[in-house]
């Protein structure tokens, strides 16, 4: 871990701040216009870039891992005692701490302020995590991580240093964001208070029918909720011309699953100032476990709200015409963060964080009715576990812009502009779609249903070809895994992707391409300059196979991506083609991985995901067995690196194996005869193996183990030198 403590605040004006492992990277000036992302009410700290005594993991891309759904694709592990302490970046009173704790396990983590200990703890729980997606390829278990918070009791001043300290459970820490909480705020005057009504703010007895009488009470007028806990245990209905207003989403808690479910309302429907904090521990697609189920009506606001452990914080049906939806935290959900789900007009989406959304964090979609002139602005998103940042999926004349987004995984990129309708009746898009000043900090991913990457910012003309004007300007995209700018027909049928212009981009590390287009149709790329391209500039290689073509307008003021690859009976991988590879990376990180068993939950993907402490085993009392990694393409490695975990735990042994080789997968050569490899905890249970070859497949072949009936491996590392 570092020896000291970097803060990633969210952007200022005028600046674009991103994190690379961990740290501050200042980029070029954002737009002039504004700044990406929200203006937030608190401050993050990375647990990877404080100091501590736990292990850092990552950085991973790999599918379903820890340090893959992790803000910044690192974390810190934390055994029981161990601990990893912040500095704190502002004044603050409170701490909110993303986390993940082994699944079925439970606990706390123990809160040290300059020091000492306080009474209070912060309780953690896998009980929200580790959902199950049978649908997907690959790894079939994610959503790893969790938010826990509390006021601390104490004002803390920029300096001080908060400790978290696991006790009794394995936890491993994400991030911290430190906030200053306002002391609760008075009731309105006039306001009609629900515990007046007979809710209880103990949250012991149910409190439905005193919130819906205060609802009938207050029509058109205000109901309070006072500070405390309340809890609901059914969802309503009715509810217009009325405002539902709490002392601060810190101090006013509603524990229920479902708060409004109504099909049609008349509208000025104002909810503010509250938290909702559900029970969802699976989605249920036909269960309205949702904050807003159905409709608000026209001119309705929400703000100030904390929405967490449900599974959609909004999912808006009917009619929801000028809308606001503002300065509002959505967290843990099992799908959506918010989902326009047709005949949505004049909405506006602004200045919200979303973290660990199941599904697309923010999304239009078009069906029965399209949504028009609608907005996605200024949002901060991370950690969209399984889609997308923001999705637009069809509608006419829809805005996203100066929205930040970062960490994606699985099945999204960071932006998706698409005519994928799922259902009938769909309206695809048409009009103007403006995608404007967005910045895309690590998004993109191997999707494992294509078995092929999707880029940071996606335009896919799934169903029915792009008619609508697509205009995407002043974008930033930094250190994305895979390309920067994806076109393609996701549904293989190859409808045109046109009428697309790219203006003003900025491009900073790419791990393939920076065009990586897959159907017919054409974009023109206006003053887009590119650094750090992993592959080669453009990948042009429509699919089915003479569809037709896409054709690349260089429209000036273009630099750093003129090359195209040219080969399309293979994918690029990353870094594959880079003139300079970087030898020092580790070829193997990330890669698929294979093998003749394993034991249990210790898969062959574990040996690869960039985490020491995490293994494969094979099957066990079955040698010989052995382990293939693909490193994507030939590569001139002359070095292996074996480890297994560096706890003392795991005593010395020696394990018997050969390294083979192959460049087609099915043809296998000994690179590294067989012999005798002794791991051992004091020199950190590390085995280095030179070797030479031009290798696409490495494969271990063990045949003994004198510490355990099985081969094992905690992690495989191939390098260039």
């Amino acid at each position: 871990m570092s020896t000291g403590s970097t803060v990633r605040s969210m952007p200022a004006i005028g600046t674009v701040v991103a994190v690379a492992a961990g740290m501050l990277v200042a980029l070029a000036p954002a737009p002039a216009h504004a700044a990406a992302g929200a203006t937030l009410p608190f401050t993050s700290v990375e647990a990877e870039a404080a100091t501590g005594t736990g292990t850092r993991i990552g950085p991973d891309h790999t599918q379903g891992t820890l340090a893959s759904e992790a803000s910044g694709r690192q974390a810190v592990r934390l055994t029981a005692g161990q601990r990893v302490e912040f500095t704190v970046p502002r004044a603050a009173n409170a701490v909110n701490v993303a986390y993940s704790v082994p699944d079925g396990q439970s606990g706390s983590l123990a809160v040290h302020v300059n020091g000492q200990r306080l009474a209070q703890s912060l309780p953690v729980t896998s009980k929200y995590s580790y959902v199950d997606t049978p649908w997907i390829a690959g790894a079939r278990t994610h959503h790893l991580y969790d938010n826990t918070r509390m006021l601390l009791g104490r004002d803390l001043q920029a300096g001080d240093k908060v400790a978290v300290e696991a006790t009794g459970v394995q936890v491993t820490v994400d991030v911290a964001d430190f906030e200053q909480v306002a002391g609760p705020a008075a009731k309105p005057s006039g306001a009609v208070s629900v515990t007046d009504h007979g809710a209880d703010p103990s949250g012991q007895g149910d409190s439905t029918q005193a919130f819906r009488s205060a609802i009938a009470a207050a029509r058109g007028g205000t109901v309070w909720i006072p500070p405390g806990e309340y809890r609901l245990t059914s969802s309503l209905n009715g509810v217009q011309n009325v405002t539902i207003r709490g002392a601060g989403s810190w101090h006013s808690i509603v524990r229920g699953s479902r708060f409004i479910d109504q099909t049609g309302s008349a509208g000025n429907v104002h909810l503010k100032d509250f938290a909702v904090i559900g029970e969802v521990t699976e989605r249920v697609d036909s269960s309205p476990d949702n904050f807003v189920n159905g409709s608000l009506g026209p001119n309705s606001t929400v703000s100030g709200m904390w929405l967490q452990h449900l599974k959609v914080g909004l999912w808006l049906t009917g009619t929801n015409d000028n809308l606001v939806v503002e300065n509002n935290r959505f967290l843990d959900m099992t799908a959506d963060g918010l989902n326009l789900n047709g005949n949505a007009r004049g909405v506006k989406v602004r200045n919200n964080f979303l973290r660990n959304q199941g599904d697309d964090a923010l999304a239009m979609w078009s069906l029965n009715a399209p949504d028009v002139n609608s907005s996605f602005e200024n949002n901060t998103i991370s950690q969209p576990n399984l889609a997308n940042g923001i999705a637009i999926y069809g509608g006419t004349d829809i805005t996203v812009r100066n929205n930040l987004i970062s960490d994606t995984n699985a099945l999204g990129s960071g932006i998706a502009i698409s005519n994928q309708k799922f259902l009938d009746p769909f309206h695809p898009l048409s009009g103007t779609i403006t995608v404007d000043g967005n910045t895309l900090v690590r998004t993109g991913a191997m999707n494992p249903n294509w078995n092929h990457p999707m880029g940071a910012l996606r335009v896919d003309s799934y169903d029915s070809a792009i008619e609508a004007q697509v205009r995407i300007t002043d974008t930033t995209v930094i250190d994305s895994p895979y390309s920067a700018f994806e076109f393609v027909s996701g549904s293989g049928r190859g409808h045109a992707a046109k009428n697309i212009t790219v203006d003003g981009a900025t491009v900073n590390k790419v791990g393939t391409v920076v065009v990586q287009a897959e159907t017919q149709g054409a974009a023109t790329f206006r003053d887009v300059t590119a650094t750090g391209v992993g592959s080669a500039g453009v990948y042009n290689c429509p699919y089915p196979s003479g569809s037709g073509t896409f054709t690349v307008t260089d429209g000036g003021g273009n630099s750093g991506w003129g090359s195209t690859w040219s080969d399309c009976t293979t994918w690029p991988q990353p870094g594959q083609g880079n003139p300079d590879p970087d030898p020092d990376r580790n070829l193997a990180q990330g890669r698929p991985a294979t093998a003749t068993g394993s034991q249990d939950v210790y898969t062959p993907g574990k040996a690869v995901d960039g985490d020491a402490d995490s293994y494969w085993e094979s099957a066990n009392h079955a040698f010989p067995q052995s382990l293939t990694v693909d490193l994507g393409s030939r590569q001139p490695v002359r070095r292996l690196v074996l480890k297994l975990p560096p706890q003392a735990a795991w005593g010395a042994r020696t394990q018997t194996l050969s390294v083979q080789g192959s460049a087609d997968g099915s043809a296998y050569s000994t690179v590294v005869a067989s012999k005798d490899y002794r791991f051992d905890p004091a020199t950190g249970n590390t085995v280095t193996i030179p070797v030479t070859g031009d290798l696409r497949y490495v494969r271990l072949h063990v045949t003994g183990n004198t510490g355990w009936p099985a081969a094992q491996f905690s992690e495989v590392e191939a390098y260039l030198s």
